[in-house]
């Protein structure tokens, strides 16, 4: 079988693209590009549309733990079944808007579930401890991530924590500076390797702040965390910006503060809904 770090074929074949061979990758493409025709096809067909020999796909399985071409299809048809069936379809120039709202929408589902399966429930319940103990928590985001930031300031004022979000690199060193021990600064960050985020996490933890990292596994970023926790969607920000990053990092935002809520018991349910409460006068009665 493929490694047991992947929870399915699919997403092995997409990690390993950019080391395979130039023929093994033309069947791989061709494989990512619609893998439901892959299971259905002879080995003949696929050498074919990739523009290889057969001998060729037989080593490409086989690079795959797979006994041939017959037992590749069948691990690629449990990946599909598995519910993660879109891979690598970003959007191109020419895509009309059925194409584009479905890759958006399809990419934006694909990438939730990719890192539900990666959370370690272990690390999610530390995020937590850290976040409940807190002193006063920050939330840092630059460029997509800023609105990330000051959504969680939003989510997280309710619980009696000082909170505070951040976007401009110069607060954001100033604030960690004058960080103790006993705050937590959350950092926000899709690929992990912005520079001025990685030095604003030493200067942090210099201080003796607790930093949590929302970002890539294994970037420069997550290095410098106390914790990290692991958020790597897949996508083709070059030209097209669908970001499905941003939906994951609110999610993320949404696990955490639930796991806070919870922590807090039932005893807080009464001051959550007095905050609820108090927007009731500012709408309009439901028409139901």
């Amino acid at each position: 079988m493929h490694s047991p770090y992947f929870s399915n074929l699919l997403e092995a074949i997409r990690s390993r693209l950019e080391s395979l061979n130039r023929s093994e990758r033309k069947v791989a493409e061709v494989i990512l590009k619609d893998p439901q025709s892959a299971t259905r096809a002879s080995i003949a067909t696929l050498a074919q549309a990739a523009g290889v020999s057969e001998p060729t796909v037989n080593r490409f399985c086989r690079s795959f733990s797979a006994k041939g071409f017959p037992d590749f299809k069948l691990q690629l048809a449990q990946s599909l079944a598995s519910g993660t069936p879109y891979v690598g379809q970003n959007v191109e120039s020419e895509d009309g808007p059925e194409e584009y709202v479905n890759k958006i929408f399809a990419a934006t589902v694909q990438a939730l579930e990719h890192t539900r399966q990666r959370l370690d429930p272990t690390m999610i319940n530390k995020a937590v401890d850290y976040l409940i103990q807190a002193k006063q928590i920050m939330f840092f985001g630059l460029g997509a991530s800023g609105p990330v930031a000051y959504d969680a300031q939003h989510k997280f004022f309710r619980f009696n924590i000082p909170v505070s979000a951040y976007d401009d690199v110069l607060m954001m060193r100033m604030v960690s500076s004058a960080a103790h021990r006993g705050d937590t600064i959350v950092i926000i960050s899709y690929t992990g390797r912005t520079r001025e985020l990685v030095e604003i996490a030493q200067i942090a933890r210099e201080t003796g702040a607790t930093v949590l990292g929302i970002t890539t596994p294994d970037s420069p970023l997550a290095k410098h965390c106390t914790l990290s926790l692991p958020v790597s969607p897949d996508e083709n920000t070059d030209i097209y910006m669908p970001m499905s990053s941003r939906i994951v990092h609110l999610a993320m935002l949404d696990v955490l503060s639930t796991g806070v809520i919870l922590r807090r018991g039932v005893d807080f349910h009464a001051h959550l809904k007095k905050i609820k409460d108090s927007l009731k006068d500012t709408r309009y009665p439901s028409e139901d």
